[in-house]
């Protein structure tokens, strides 16, 4: 079945001359880490054998009551102070997850309520470790559509949750955290092209349905109760560096520039293989690519917020500073987007103002099985605070 693609640019916008910015951002992940010297202990597998072949030493794993809505709150109250509003000033909250903690309600109507909002529109959206790209993409077209001025965007995860722990080959990718981002409404003089357009440049979705049982947690109504990923490594490998080139260049192109105008590339953390391979494929040196995987795994949609909210503390993103991100995902799926940066990384100080105990997500009566890591997992986690 052939690869399905779609792509916008802010000459799409319904009100004439407006894009999109990022005024906010912030994340969190869990204190606990789970490193590859621990994996060793719960599987047969090495550091040495995961570290040449994905790049991963480390990830963060969730505790009980750390959950992919606890997370995602934290992190959006941390990218609300750094933009230096309040909830009730943002529109609309989409939150990008494949781990929510129940199918209804919505992991975003939880952080609605958490963060305190009264007004905003809130709603998940799905599409595995692209989504993040795809809520982008659709909290840019809220926005300059006129439905609304500010909208926060979350990408998070407990993928901890839905990993089987006797799989050594999956087992070892992933980590849990969260990222969001405030994105505005920003509207443009006339006559402003690539070479100075502030904001959101472009954007560049793909679905391939070739790949719907390559990837996927067949956990669902049909299906029953199974919650656990299942991969083919060696099909999903192919498609993800065959395609993250791609998207990067159809997004890069769209927005009327050359790889050698971009100043840093952050992508999906999953492998740094595929990361390398891609790297070569368009001709982009690895130096000016932000890379984290090492410390948090492969944290499917919160990753690219993760690493942008890093790359910035890490000085990587000045204003005038063009970026693309790009990922895959199951389904398969892919998503990019290029955006001229314009905030004042200094304000990112503004997120230590966050207490995190105000930061409270309603669990219904008794907790929920969200609440809880697996069992192999609780046990190590009951080590470590012996």
């Amino acid at each position: 079945m052939s690869e399905q693609r779609i792509g916008g640019t802010t000459g799409s916008a319904q009100i004439p001359n407006r894009t999109t910015h990022i005024t906010g951002w912030g994340h969190e992940v869990p204190a606990a880490t789970l490193t590859n010297a621990d994996l060793e202990k719960i599987v047969e597998t090495s550091d040495e054998w995961i570290t040449t072949r994905t790049g991963i030493r480390e990830r963060r794993i969730a505790s009980k009551g750390e959950t992919t809505a606890s997370m995602g709150a934290l992190a959006a109250a941390r990218a609300l102070a750094v933009a230096g509003i309040k909830a009730d000033d943002v529109d609309l909250i989409v939150v990008a997850t494949l781990t929510p903690d129940h199918l209804m309600p919505s992991t975003a109507v939880l952080i609605k309520g958490a963060l305190g909002s009264t007004r905003a529109a809130a709603f998940d959206l799905s599409a595995a470790c692209s989504g993040f790209a795809y809520a982008y993409a659709v909290a840019h077209g809220f926005l300059t559509a006129g439905l609304g001025q500010r909208a926060l965007v979350i990408g998070a995860e407990t993928l901890s949750r839905s990993v089987d722990w006797s799989d050594r080959s999956t087992c070892v990718l992933f980590g849990d955290g969260a990222g969001a981002i405030v994105l505005e409404a920003l509207d443009l003089e006339a006559g402003q092209g690539a070479a100075s357009r502030p904001g959101t440049l472009s954007f560049e979705l793909s679905a391939d349905p070739s790949g719907a049982y390559a990837l996927w947690i067949p956990g669902g109504v049909g299906e029953g109760a199974d919650p656990l990923i299942k991969m083919d490594g060696a099909k999903t490998y192919v498609y993800a560096t065959r395609t993250m080139a791609a998207v990067a260049t159809a997004a890069i192109e769209r927005a009327g520039l050359t790889p050698a105008q971009v100043d840093l590339v952050i992508p999906h953390q999953a492998n740094i293989r595929i990361i390398e391979h891609v790297s070569k494929a368009i001709n982009y040196p690895m130096e000016k690519i932000f890379v984290n995987l090492d410390k948090y795994g492969n944290t499917s949609a919160a990753s690219i917020p993760i690493a942008l909210s890093e790359a910035v503390a890490a000085g990587r993103l000045k204003p005038g500073d063009v970026f693309c991100t790009v990922a895959f995902g199951g389904g398969y799926t892919s998503g990019a987007f290029v955006t001229r940066w314009g905030a004042d990384p200094a304000h990112g100080a503004r997120a230590a103002s966050v207490d995190p105990a105000s930061i409270r997500v309603v669990r219904p009566e008794g907790g929920a099985k969200a609440d809880e890591p697996p069992a192999v997992l609780q046990a190590f986690l009951d080590r470590r605070h012996r």
